[in-house]
């Protein structure tokens, strides 16, 4: 079994920048596993915004945030990080981390349905 809890979530204005961590707990390593970032507004689906792959794997984003936001992993803290700038009020949500065993691969996918262990999430909300 495999645990994760984000934090770093809060209140910023539009243009700062916050950085979400993911602390994942399990009997394997961090590197045994692809880590996607979520997002969910009120009233919406909740979207995938990044991953990253098993073993310092490729980084994947999606449109809306490319060149914005930035995952990185520190294999010997367990954790893995979202570094968001330039954030926008429409980045308001609550934000989730999740971790997949994609087996032989450091593929990573962004689609919520292929990852089975979640976090609880942190809330994000960019306002003026």
């Amino acid at each position: 079994q495999v645990q994760l809890m984000e934090s770093g979530g809060g209140l910023v204005q539009p243009g700062d920048s916050l950085r979400l961590s993911c602390a994942v707990s399990s009997r394997f390593s961090l590197d045994y596993y692809a880590i996607g970032w979520f997002r969910q507004a009120p009233g919406k689906e909740r979207e995938g915004i990044g991953c990253v792959g098993r073993s310092d794997g490729a980084t994947d984003y999606e449109e809306s945030v490319k060149g914005r936001f930035t995952i990185a992993r520190d294999s010997a803290k367990n954790t893995v990080y979202l570094q968001m700038n330039s954030l926008k009020p429409e980045d308001t949500a609550v934000y989730y981390c999740a971790a997949q065993n994609i087996r032989g691969s450091t593929w990573c996918p962004i689609r919520p349905s292929l990852y089975s262990n979640w976090g609880q999430g942190t809330q994000v909300t960019v306002s003026s």
